[in-house]
């Protein structure tokens, strides 16, 4: 009987097929018996001919030139059909020993395991448990209290931070309802309109503020034990029990996305702390760049000297750009005495290394007539980027990429899927789904890790600590992704336009991960591949609490009755919610009878026509921990991979929409975590000391307000969708305080209306000489002192608690000025206009060059873009409204300087609030800015002298209701 290798099992080479001699394997599946260099090509889905493999002793041809090794080539598929159905004899064959299975456990009420042993399921733990599944000796196991430790807790933050922070909110909310009260039932007669407009913006604002504040009510820290971890899977001597990660990089335009940067994000993989056969490396390039595939090309050679000098001195980070660029003392703590010589020469090995990538650069600038041509003579099939067939290229592998020091590397390999004219392509999210199928195809990881080009891994031990999270056997179940926070290279010390977003990653995610978990943002987060497949988290059974627990713990279970019945009742509650359990699965096929081979075949095709025409693919869905089977062959596997990345793949699935990242927004990431949510799993945000991964950041101000803009626009998509939080999924299990969060997410784009017409408001008052706001009371003025301190407070003592300096907060309180006034805005009006006329935005990538030389430049270089007209409007008429104002107050007499100093806070707000957007208009660099901004000046100037009536050539000053003062010059 042909058996799965699972990753939970005992054996340290899970997921590693073994081959009889003859057979012919990919790179990463070399045995001994097998030639290194010899890789199948896929043409027109049949094996033929030898092609030279990603051997250490090949390499790569440049686009334009030979650099002197033989040449290796992608798999590619050349299939005229891209839709066509593909169904392999493996994935039967797995299907069956699925089903074997099965009926083993059934039969025998044991688990089978991948060394061939089985172990009975512990008293009161699922079968599924991790703690169930491991290859212990259970005296070793009673007698070191460590290894039945929790991997991570709970830190909570000191209530004599947390209960003042509550107490103020609360206070702050009593003390909006009354001052709302007041500004209802205390009309402006002589103002009416604009005394409407201002309170219908200012309950807008109180709304948002109650939709912002109140996820962060249960802020927590927490704590990893990476100790513990490797006593309980990865012990010395041992085969690791560390459950396999596959890593996914994505990039687009290596013009815009440099291949130097996506080089140290893949060095720094290869080089991370875990072990070497369960780490894999997926680079999605989606561009088709040759560019691209000759820089990894490049990378996996120089990874061969990096790896092991990083590890033989323990090196941080891996990156080595950003490690031979560190400004500090490299000697300290080393005391090896070869490190000095060492670190000397692989530096010089990295600026060779640079200089070859440049000079693809360089070639690469300028594209040839006939477009890229490969060492043989053939055509680059990527050359038409919108229409070339699906590529693989497997460059580092087991026995196939040995370092200097003759150890294995981990497997790096090289994706470009299928495009096609007339296919929807779904942009990031369908790259990344091609890149889970990939994955799970070749290697099948039981966790993902996705990471932007430009994020590299800054401390080698990130996926040890997100272990402790999800192979937790307590938590980890229930966990769909550990999110780490994004931290940045490259930004100004003050940080001008909140490059950093402080207050998002140290305070509102961590309010989130008291609730239900931290949104999905993108980058830098640790998946479970089985949430991401659709299916539901373990169900918990939990005693009933009160109303706060209800609150924020979600909907109250019903009390059960039959078991199965109930089960089934608890379950599809809500139709907009898919249930995708592996326990009706296996119910489902156990009742219908094992030797009932209709009802078999039912099943599989069931779960063909959710996940695609692919058996081999849908076999590893049902493989909870991961591993590929034993049956498998090379070949199939490498038709498998090319077969799931086609365009036609997905049609008529559940891709995208159940399943996988989901589609119809730019920021498929709120969308994709979303949903998890909604389905009953949480996530856990992971925050240790040392950052785990670093990225850059657009520091341009015209490049920043374009980043927000897409970030905006995909919120405004998914408040127009199916799957707004307003009404998706409430029969599901989503925390009544996530969805807070979650419909804060989507329409904080609309608070831009509301607060670019309060940014006009006291430029109209100035100049029209009314104002929001009637004459009050000593009592009433008391609401008004006691709501700013009340925001004062709350920003304080926020701060105490989240450990978020001042300036750091100040600069996020300008620039959500800053954002709202423009790329919200243009946000709001590009989703309404995609939404009702069905005219779509074209999807532009963030640059992510990188500051070398340190002197932000960037920073200083002006950039005109059409966001930049309102803010700079709203400036312009901010100023004249204030010398209006002051020269009609000066001319008008001492009663007037009363309302005038009202009138002049507010206006002081908005410009205050605009000041870092002013820096920008007047770069270092370029003064046109400066002349526009000083001749707006003299014209506001200009302007408020003609809206007082100042007569200078008479010698004489009128104003409104005075008379001619006859002053002589």
């Amino acid at each position: 009987m042909r058996s799965w290798r699972m990753n939970a099992g005992g054996s340290g080479d899970v997921g590693r097929p073994k081959y009889d001699s003859g057979e012919i394997g990919l790179s990463k599946y070399d045995s001994g018996e097998i030639p290194r260099g010899y890789i199948p090509s896929v043409t027109n889905s049949q094996i033929s001919g030898e092609i030279p493999g990603a051997s250490p002793d090949h390499h790569m041809m440049s686009p334009t030139g030979n650099i002197g090794k033989r040449a290796s080539f992608p798999y590619v598929n050349h299939s005229p059909n891209p839709s066509r159905e593909f169904s392999g004899s493996i994935g039967n064959v797995a299907w069956k020993e699925r089903v074997d299975g099965w009926k083993m456990k059934q039969d025998k009420g044991t688990i089978p395991m991948t060394n061939g042993t089985s172990i009975a399921p512990s008293e009161g733990r699922g079968v599924g448990d991790i703690d169930a599944s491991t290859d212990y000796n259970m005296e070793d196991a009673l007698l070191n209290d460590e290894t039945r430790q929790p991997l991570s807790r709970k830190v909570p933050i000191p209530s004599s931070r947390i209960n003042p922070y509550r107490m103020v909110i609360v206070l702050r909310l009593v003390v909006l309802s009354i001052f709302l009260h007041y500004r209802i039932t205390n009309p402006v007669r002589n103002a009416y309109p604009l005394w409407l407009l201002s309170v219908i913006c200012e309950i807008w604002f109180a709304l948002s503020w109650i939709l912002d504040q109140f996820p962060k009510w249960f802020p927590i820290n927490r704590e990893t034990y990476l100790d513990r971890l490797a006593l309980r899977y990865d012990r010395e001597g041992e085969p690791s029990q560390l459950a396999a990660v596959d890593i996914f990089v994505s990039t687009v335009d290596p013009m815009k996305e440099p291949p130097l940067v996506t080089a140290n994000t893949v060095l720094s993989i290869l080089a991370v702390d875990y072990p070497v056969d369960k780490v894999s490396c997926y680079v999605s390039d989606d561009g088709a760049a040759m560019l691209t595939f000759d820089a990894l090309a490049e990378t996996s050679e120089f990874a061969r000297k990096w790896v092991p000098f990083v590890k033989k001195y323990n090196i941080e980070p891996r990156a080595p750009e950003w490690y031979f660029s560190q400004k500090i003392d490299y000697l300290k703590d080393k005391v090896h005495p070869s490190f000095v010589k060492d670190r000397r020469a692989m530096k010089r090995e990295y600026e060779e290394f640079k200089i070859r990538i440049n000079g693809l650069v360089a070639k690469a600038q300028k594209v040839p007539e006939e477009g890229w041509i490969m060492q043989d003579g053939t055509p680059w099939p990527g050359n038409n980027t919108r229409d070339h067939p699906g590529m693989i290229q497997v460059f580092l592998g087991h026995s196939g990429g040995l370092d200097t020091e003759g150890n294995e590397l981990p497997r790096l390999v090289y994706v470009s899927r299928e495009k096609r004219p007339g296919f929807q392509h779904h942009k990031k999210a369908g790259a990344m789904n091609a890149l889970v199928r990939v994955s799970a195809v070749l290697t099948n990881g039981q966790y993902m890790l996705n990471l932007d080009c430009d994020h590299y891994i800054n401390n080698s031990k990130a996926l040890r600590e997100a272990m402790c999270f999800l192979m937790d056997p307590n938590l980890g179940r229930s966990v769909c992704y550990v999110q780490f926070p994004q931290r940045f290279d490259g930004i100004d010390r003050n940080d001008r336009y909140a490059n950093r977003n402080t207050v998002f990653f140290d305070i509102n995610l961590r309010g989130l991960d008291g609730i239900q978990g931290p949104v999905y943002v993108g980058t830098g987060c640790v998946f479970n591949r089985t949430a991401l497949y659709g299916y539901e988290p373990p169900i918990k059974q939990k005693k009933k609490g009160g109303f706060l627990s209800s609150l924020c713990g979600g909907r109250k279970k019903a009390s059960k009755s039959k078991k199965g019945s109930d089960k089934k009742s608890q379950k599809h509650v809500d139709s907009s919610v898919p249930v995708f359990n592996l326990e009706d699965i296996e119910e489902g096929v156990e009742g219908a009878g094992f030797d009932d081979e209709k009802s078999l075949l039912m099943s599989q095709m069931s779960l063909e026509k959710r996940f695609g025409q692919s058996a081999a693919f849908v076999a590893s869905t049902l493989m909870e921990y991961g591993g590929v089977p034993q049956s498998a062959t090379p070949e199939s596997l490498l038709k498998e991979a090319i077969h799931v990345i086609s365009c036609g793949y997905e049609d008529k699935t559940e891709w995208g929409s159940e399943i996988g990242w989901i589609y119809g927004s730019v920021t498929e990431d709120i969308l994709t975590g979303f949903k998890m949510h909604a389905r009953g799993w949480r996530s856990i945000y992971c925050m240790p000391k040392r950052p785990a991964f670093k990225g850059s950041a657009p520091i341009n101000l015209s490049d920043r307000l374009n980043q927000v803009l897409r970030w905006a626009l995909g919120s405004v998509e998914i408040l127009f969708s199916r799957h707004c939080p307003l009404w998706y999924g409430y029969g599901g299990r989503l925390k009544f305080l996530e969805r807070f969060a979650y419909i804060n997410t989507t329409i904080y784009p609309l608070t831009s209306i509301p607060l670019l017409i309060y940014c006009v408001l006291p430029a109209i008052c100035l100049l029209t000489g009314k104002f929001i706001i009637p004459e009050i009371s000593n009592f009433a003025s008391i609401w008004f002192i006691s709501l700013f301190l009340s925001i004062f407070a709350t920003g304080i003592l926020e701060m105490r608690w989240s450990g978020v300096g001042i300036d750091e907060w100040w600069r996020n309180e300008q620039f959500w000025v800053i954002g709202g006034i423009s790329a919200h805005l243009f946000a709001v009006f590009q989703g309404l206009l995609k939404v009702l006329a069905g005219i779509d935005t074209n999807f532009t990538v963030t640059s992510k060059a990188s500051d070398e030389d340190g002197d932000f430049a960037e920073l200083y270089m002006f950039k005109w873009t059409t966001l930049l007209i309102p803010p700079t409007t709203i400036l312009i008429i901010n100023l004249v409204g204030v010398v209006a104002g002051t020269s009609y107050a000066i001319n008008s007499g001492y009663q007037s300087w009363g309302p005038l100093f009202g009138k002049l806070f507010f206006a002081f707000w908005v410009i205050v609030h605009l000041y870092p957007f002013l820096k920008g208009l007047m770069g270092r660099q370029n003064r046109t800015p400066t002349i526009v901004v000083v001749w707006a000046i003299l014209l506001a100037s200009i302007f408020s002298l003609l809206w007082v009536r100042i007569d200078p050539f008479t010698t004489r000053v009128t104003g409104p209701d005075t008379q001619t003062c006859g002053i002589n010059c």
